[in-house]
């Protein structure tokens, strides 16, 4: 996209200037506020549906607005506008500075910025801008292709959302940062009918990049990507009207590449971010340096792979985002952190620090979260498996932060006898503790793979864009719950 000078349209839009920024930023502070921010967003979205062959929704949104941070050590005042004008800005500021400590106002000199070394999203034309009557042609080639996999094939559910948001972010260091963040996700879910039984299928992908992305044709598939998408959401409806129940109890489990992840980011991801460490509150706190996986296991959180759905040039604090190693050969090296936690735990800063939008505080949260590949040839370990379970996705799930156990239900997942892959299985859930099934993990596939695009995050109540990926792994016995 062309670069976005923010004193051409925040300060412009809202009739801003550095000098009323300053006085913002002195309004919030006192001599027992550690730290402040005012964050500023403008985000133009849209979504449409196609259900049946018939256009069902098309819509077209606009949100704006700011929020005012003042921290003083372990307390936060947090207050926003979604109107934005100097007179609500003052109001915030001086609520989130009382909210935080009442005191003496002091000023601060607003002459920095602060250049992120990304540029991780270079899309000339943003989504948003492509022409409604090219994307709604998309969602009907979809729907065509999934119905002519299989007659089976009786419903089709296809789905877009696009996004662009920018970002203007000043703090009391007097730095400023800017970002303009595209974003796309395109769904179909297929619904397959046999004798009376029917079965669900879905897929998506998506990311940070130009529309064009979805007619690219891939390497190792047939066709385009968004083909490809139809096609999976389809086969996977298929393949479940022929799947049995799922047996239940401690078994091997193979977990296959790219999606499966999902399970890493809730098992053990959400244990690594600061604010739940410094707490105490999670079952890595107190571990750094000390072994908590099998030394197959190298664990990565990167906020800059270019396009993908969980990179950001610089956080929602304006820091910008790093790789960082969490877990190394299964030693815990660090944690995931925003400012506040970073400041109070005495650590560097990793670009952690995310937030939902202008109406939320920021907090400890991952981007793109992964296993590195090992040496293991896949082929080689499921042929390892005697007896067990082969999970290629995942749909819900539930972990407990302070203990690391979680309960995960898998949408496609096969049951492997003698070291082969065989029947289709439903009903299959994954039972286990985080920190448990990463000592347990005994192969490591050379097939890292991340997912297509389509993850959402949810914590204390705000949902972020992220991204997943593992390589096929296997893991020595979890409880399989099921229903044979």
């Amino acid at each position: 996209m062309p670069t976005f000078e923010p004193e051409s349209f925040f300060l412009k839009k809202y009739d801003l200037s550095s000098s009323s920024l300053e006085s913002v930023m002195g309004r919030v502070l006192d001599k027992k506020i550690n730290y402040a921010d005012l964050y500023l967003e403008y985000t133009t979205s849209e979504t449409m549906g196609l259900e049946e062959g018939v256009v069902k929704k098309v819509s077209k949104n606009i949100s704006q607005g700011a929020g005012v941070r003042a921290v003083a050590e372990e307390k936060t005042g947090y207050a926003y506008s979604d109107d934005i004008t100097l007179e609500n800005l003052m109001v915030s500021a001086k609520t989130a500075r009382y909210i935080a400590h009442a005191g003496e106002t002091q000023n601060v000199p607003i002459v920095k910025y602060r250049s992120s070394p990304h540029d991780l999203y270079p899309v000339e034309t943003a989504p948003i801008d492509i022409a409604v009557e090219e994307k709604i042609r998309l969602l009907e080639k979809m729907d065509c292709i999934a119905r002519a996999c299989d007659p089976r094939i009786k419903k089709v559910m296809a789905s877009y959302a696009s996004e662009v948001k920018r970002v203007f972010i000043v703090n009391s260091k007097g730095e400023m940062s800017h970002d303009t963040l595209p974003l796309m996700r395109l769904n179909v879910t297929c619904i397959a009918e046999d004798g009376g039984r029917r079965e669900v299928g879905s897929f998506g992908g998506g990311g940070r990049h130009a529309f064009s992305f979805f007619s690219e044709v891939l390497s190792d598939h047939s066709g385009s990507r968004f083909e490809y998408y139809a096609k999976e959401a389809a086969r996977q409806a298929i393949v479940n009207l022929s799947a049995i129940d799922s047996p239940a109890g401690p078994m091997e489990v193979v977990l296959g590449p790219g999606w499966p992840g999902i399970l890493l980011h809730e098992a053990i991801g959400h244990g690594l971010e600061a604010d739940f460490n410094r707490k105490g509150t999670s079952a890595f706190s107190g571990r750094l340096g000390t072994r908590v996986a099998s030394d197959l296991c190298t664990i990565i959180d990167d906020g800059t792979i270019p396009g993908r759905r969980g990179s950001l040039n610089c956080d929602d604090e304006g820091v910008p985002t790093s790789r960082t190693v969490l877990i190394e050969k299964g030693i815990l090296k660090g944690y995931l952190f925003d400012r506040q936690n970073a400041a109070l735990m005495k650590m560097p800063l990793t670009g952690n620090g995310r937030r939902e939008s202008y109406a939320h505080s920021p907090m400890p949260r991952m981007t793109n979260t992964f296993m590195l590949a090992g040496d293991s040839c896949p082929q080689d370990i499921i042929r390892s498996v005697k007896r067990g379970l082969y999970a290629v996705s995942f749909g819900g799930g539930q972990v407990d932060i302070t203990s690391g156990k979680f309960v995960f239900s898998a949408n496609e997942a096969y049951l492997i006898e003698n070291g082969k892959i065989t029947s289709p299985v439903r009903g299959a859930t994954l039972i286990g503790n985080g920190p448990d099934i990463l000592t347990k993990v005994t192969m490591v596939g050379n097939d890292l793979a991340l997912d297509a695009g389509v993850g959402t995050c949810g914590k204390e109540g705000q949902s972020v864009p992220v991204g997943v990926g593992l390589p096929t792994i296997k893991i020595s016995e979890i409880t399989v719950g099921g229903t044979a």
